[in-house]
Formats: C-alpha cells, sequence, structure tokens
C-alpha cells in the first residue's frame, strides 16, 4: 500500500475565484470554443445579460446595449446601477449579491451570487464600471485578479452598469463567437420583455407581442389556424398546429430560455392533451392532441431551480412568487393546468370556426398512429424472433432516461448511442467504448429515403424500426436513452449518402431530437502523420500540413477512407475525452420540407450546382502521397 503522508498542510482553501477557474465546469457547464450553442462564452454573456434583463424586469433601464467586436464582448444597462461602494464585491467575492434579497429581484434568473463572478473568473480581461447619480465607481481584472479600482466623482452618463470582458483564451481555446446565436438569445430575449429595447452591434431588436412574435415570425410552415396566444400573470402561452410531425415548443422560465425544457414544459404538454381531451369529451391521445404543435410557454417564478448552472431545465416543482405565504401553495403543474384548462376552454367557445381544424388534426394523427402502430408491432415481433435487436445493439449500463442518484447524473448527460455502418466500424467502437454510457447501432446497408416514401413504407423498414426501439422513443420523445445521438460513417460517399438518410429521417419523423441537440456527426481523423519518434492525427488538410511541418523527417502519410481501417488502439481518442463532434442544428425558421426537398428531392439543377462548388476540397483530400 503505497505510503502517503496527509497533514494539515494539505488542507487548501482556494480564495476569491480561484475555485471557479480549477472548476469550471460547476459554474458554467461546458466550455468548447463557441462552436456549439451551449458553450461557456455564450453562458458568459448570458450571466450579464440576464442582469440587465433583471434590471429591467425590476422597472428600471429599457435599452441593452450588447457589442461583440474582436473576442471582446461590450454590454451597458442603463438601470440603477450596481451600488458604488459594492461593485468589487459584487463582481469578484463569491456568494456575495443583491438578488438574495427578494425584495429587491423578486423574479431573476439568476440568485445564486455566482454569475458575474464566474465571467470575471474566466475572463482574459474584465472590467465593469457603475453609473450612479453623476458618478461612477469601476474595477478593472485579469484572470479573476484584482488589477486596479476606483471612483469618478463626476460623470456625463446614465445609471446603469457597463461590463467589458475578453474570455479567457487558455480556458476556451480557439473561441469564436457565433453571432447567428447570439441573435437568436438577443431576439428571444425581446420576445419575453415586452417593450425592452436590445441593440446588438447596432441591430435594434423589439417586440410588440411578446410570444405571438416569436412563434410567427420563426414558423417554418403556415399554421393550420391562427396562433392562439393567452396571457396571465406570471404567465404566457401561445400554441397552433402544422402538418409537421414532432411538436415545436420553446420554453422559458424568468426570461432564460429553457432549451431542455423542465417541470413547465412537461405541464404545459400534459395541460393542451388534457384540455382539448375534456373540451372534445373524448379519450384521445395525448400524442394525438399534440402531434404537429408549435408553440411556446413563459412562466415566472420565484426562485428558480435549475438543473445545472447553464440553467436550461428547470427543476422547480413550486409556485412561490404569488403563493410565497402558503407553503402548501400550488405546483407549477397545477399552475399551468389550472391556466390553460380555463383559458384556453374559453378560447376555444368563443372560436368555434378553429374548434373542427383542431378536431380534424387529432383524428388523422389518430388514424395514422393505429395503423402504423400495428405495422412496427409485427415489424418488432419478427425482428425479436429473428433476434436481429441483440445483433445490432450494443447498450450501454446507463441511460439519459433513468433517475439516476445525484452523483451518477453526470453519466446520464454523457449517454451516447454511435450510429454506424457494417459490422468492422461497430466492432472497432464496441472494443474501445466506454460500456457505462456508450452504446454502439449498427446499421445494414442504406437506409431508405424517408423523403420519397410513405409513412407506412418508413414504419415497414427493419433497419428504422430497429433504431427507434433502440432509442426508446416510440411512444415520447422523453424517454430518449441516449443523450447524444451520434451518426458516425464513413469518410466516403457511401457513408455520406448513408448519413443524408439518417438525418433527413430524423428531421421528417423527429425533428426536436434535432432541435433539442441531441444529434451529431463524429469527425474522424482523415490522415495519420508519423514519423519513427510520434504520430499525429489530422482533421483537414490544413491540419495535415501542420504536421507535415512539425515532424519534419522521414514523415509517412496514411490517408483513412473508412472508420474500419483505423485499430481499435488507435480509435479509443477519438471517441473519449478528445472527442470532435458536429451538432446538427435546425433553426425554428428553416423549412424541413425545404431543406429535404435541396438534399433528398430530385436531382435539381441548384443541387448540382452546389456540388459542383464544393467538390474542391474532396479533390485536395484525395491529392496526397500515400
Amino acid at each position: 500500500m503505497q505510503n502517503t503522508e496527509y497533514t494539515d498542510a494539505h488542507i487548501k482553501t482556494l480564495e476569491g475565484v480561484e475555485h471557479i477557474r480549477r472548476r469550471p465546469g460547476m459554474y458554467i457547464g461546458r466550455l468548447g470554443n463557441g462552436a456549439n450553442p451551449g458553450d461557456g462564452i455564450y453562458v458568459l454573456l448570458k450571466e450579464i445579460v440576464d442582469n440587465c434583463i433583471d434590471e429591467f424586469s425590476a422597472g428600471f433601464g429599457n435599452k441593452v446595449i450588447i457589442d461583440i467586436l474582436d473576442k471582446q464582448v461590450r454590454v451597458r444597462d442603463y438601470g440603477r446601477g450596481i451600488p458604488l461602494g459594492s461593485v468589487v464585491k459584487a463582481t469578484s467575492e463569491l456568494n456575495t449579491g443583491g438578488k438574495f434579497d427578494d425584495k429587491v429581484f423578486k423574479k431573476s434568473v439568476g440568485l445564486n451570487g455566482v454569475g458575474t463572478k464566474a465571467v470575471n473568473a474566466l475572463s482574459e480581461k474584465f472590467y465593469v464600471e457603475s453609473f450612479r447619480e453623476g458618478e461612477s465607481s469601476w474595477a478593472s481584472y485579469e484572470r479573476g485578479q484584482l488589477i486596479g479600482s476606483g471612483k469618478k466623482e463626476k460623470v456625463n452618463e446614465k445609471n446603469g452598469t457597463l461590463v467589458v470582458f475578453t474570455p479567457d483564451g487558455e480556458m476556451f481555446n480557439g473561441f469564436d463567437f457565433n453571432m447567428d446565436y447570439v441573435e437568436t438569445m438577443v431576439k428571444n430575449y425581446s420576445y419575453l420583455k415586452k417593450g425592452l429595447t436590445l441593440v446588438l452591434n447596432g441591430a435594434s431588436y423589439k417586440s410588440e407581442n411578446g410570444l405571438l412574435d416569436l412563434v410567427r415570425e420563426n414558423m417554418s410552415e403556415t399554421p393550420l389556424y391562427e396562433p392562439i396566444h393567452l396571457e396571465g400573470e406570471d404567465i404566457e402561452i401561445v400554441l397552433t398546429h402544422g402538418n409537421s410531425y414532432g411538436e415545436n415548443i420553446s420554453s422559458f422560465v424568468n426570461g432564460q430560455n429553457t432549451r431542455d425544457g423542465g417541470t413547465h414544459l412537461a405541464a404545459f404538454r400534459e395541460a393542451i392533451a388534457k384540455t382539448l381531451k375534456d373540451y372534445f369529451k373524448k379519450d384521445y391521445k395525448p400524442e394525438d392532441c399534440r402531434q404537429g404543435i408549435i408553440g411556446a410557454v413563459s412562466i415566472q417564478i420565484q426562485e428558480p431551480n435549475f438543473e445545472g448552472q447553464t440553467k436550461t431545465k428547470l427543476g422547480s416543482t413550486y409556485m412561490w412568487e404569488k403563493y410565497k405565504n402558503d407553503e402548501h401553495g400550488p405546483t407549477i403543474r397545477s399552475f399551468i393546468n389550472d391556466f390553460v384548462a380555463r383559458n384556453l376552454d374559453n378560447y376555444l367557445r368563443i372560436h368555434l370556426d378553429v374548434v373542427p381544424i383542431i378536431e380534424n388534426k387529432i383524428k388523422e394523427s389518430q388514424a395514422e398512429r393505429e395503423e402504423i402502430a400495428g405495422i412496427q408491432k409485427k415489424t418488432r415481433e419478427r425482428n425479436k424472433k429473428a433476434n436481429v435487436y441483440n445483433r445490432k445493439l450494443r447498450d450501454c449500463r446507463y441511460h439519459f432516461s433513468d433517475k439516476l442518484p445525484k452523483d451518477k447524473q453526470d453519466l446520464a448527460e454523457q449517454t451516447s448511442i454511435f450510429i454506424t455502418e457494417g459490422d468492422s466500424a461497430s466492432g472497432t467502437i464496441t472494443k474501445v467504448r466506454n460500456a457505462n454510457y456508450q452504446a454502439v447501432f449498427s446499421l445494414r446497408g442504406k437506409p431508405i429515403n424517408c423523403y420519397k416514401e410513405s409513412r407506412k413504407r418508413v414504419a415497414e423498414n427493419e433497419e428504422l424500426n430497429l433504431l427507434i426501439s433502440a432509442l426508446g422513443v416510440e411512444d415520447d420523445l422523453d424517454n430518449l436513452r441516449y443523450n447524444n445521438i451520434i451518426v458516425a460513417t464513413d469518410a466516403d460517399d457511401d457513408g455520406m449518402h448513408i448519413r443524408m438518410l439518417v438525418l433527413t429521417f430524423f428531421m421528417k419523423y423527429y425533428p426536436d431530437l434535432i432541435r433539442r441537440g441531441h444529434v451529431h456527426i463524429l469527425q474522424t481523423p482523415l490522415f495519420r502523420v508519423a514519423n519513427k519518434k510520434e504520430r499525429r492525427y489530422c482533421y483537414s488538410v490544413d491540419e495535415k500540413e501542420k504536421a507535415i511541418r512539425a515532424l519534419k523527417t522521414s514523415v509517412q502519410i496514411t490517408r483513412f477512407k473508412g472508420l474500419g481501417e483505423i485499430s481499435s488502439d488507435e480509435f479509443v481518442d477519438f471517441i473519449g475525452e478528445n472527442m470532435r463532434l458536429d451538432l446538427v442544428k435546425l433553426s425554428d425558421e428553416e423549412s424541413i420540407s425545404d431543406i429535404m426537398e435541396f438534399y433528398m428531392g430530385d436531382n435539381t439543377i441548384d443541387r448540382q450546382n452546389f456540388i459542383r462548388a464544393n467538390l474542391k476540397s474532396e479533390e485536395e483530400l484525395e491529392d496526397v502521397n500515400i
């Protein structure tokens, strides 16, 4: 046994924001480089803007100016400003802030006194200045360390707060802001805070109709009826139906976009189905009531409890603000159910022209679901007898849908299923995967092109049936067994085609899997550059050229064309901590039918021109002396 001395000298206290720099994941979730909307640099931006939004919600300031240039972020609000004597404390001392006092911030997003400190700690440079009644107080930091502070007795500035920061390149390696992600964030703030003007790099965003504007502007198809917009104290909802599959519902809490849903979204989905069933006095299935639904829900509560520091999933059970004197006050579920039951029912009784449209949509969904369910059941039974399922899926121990204890919840976030082509690639990944949270599903040949086929024909397809069974989403997306669905195909023509066929299936019938950020494409190295002492794996021509220059002498170059060509010893790094994933993105305003028609429809001139314009990179990859 190793004899390691353990004394008082080994007990350390991390001062100030040092703990944030040591354990950033505890405070902002993932780090990343800005390629994913959940990456840390967007959390830093959101934390600062959230403070501005909280000021507006409290009745102070109606404009927020955001400028992002050369990786530097500048945010100016016109609220009350941080109390001048507390600027340093509020930006550098943990568990210090004004949001612990409900009298000052009743329905804020951030309540833990950490947000601004995390931005400070994880920024290369951080500057804050508070303006109050012609005076100001400022502080300047580098990587969380105070390098200067002071006060100005006379300033010609309106009340408010200015924050300027540059994320730390040591933490966010090679980062860059994707302005599409930032613009979406800013638009959402405007929809949720009617009357607030946000200016992003000179462009103004302001909403007059709240969530109704969000739904109208983001719809990619013509709705079956005019969106229903209902508002009440602490709640706002919008809903309509379209002809697409799945559900497209945005959810928010105190102005925070909860892209992973939570208790409020679950309650809203339940309330819609229950209210429609009660109105029609028929036992329609919830999934039929919600098929093709497009909508949004926003609630305001006191002391929200989010799962994770990034605040993308609500975990709260109770509504505290309105009923704070009643310790057994109504739950979020009952609050939303009561509001929807009362107001949606009233709306339908007044707008009778909408009623037959909704019921016809429900009946169509019911008829198709019952027909498809019968076909899928026969297909699954046939596959079960042939023991096909067990041959195709190498499952993992933990699953995303499991109710895991707190000490294992991080495993749920890591759960992944690799969708591969053929036994060779699946065998390689299976050998090196972490069986606790990584599963492998092997496709046989090419799936059918779902865009061109009927729903019945798709339901009869063995491969896709087995895939949906493996994912666990036959009845409800909330039963999804893996957080990350990773398409892992070869980097050749066949592999790219299979990738497109799989993505087409998800886009048409399970678009929410993409919208919620579950679908990824695995990047695998295209080249191995090696000499006698070292070998490097390269994912692009540029990386290959840099590796050649770095290794200099006796360099051997290998071009990989298939996953099966990469040995299991090599592959272990490519699906471990160094795994590179491309997130499959689908913004709400993008038309799924238009995307599928372009890529998977008839061979049009537009697509031919697109292919010709993008052939050059593949030619470059092939021009290698192996």
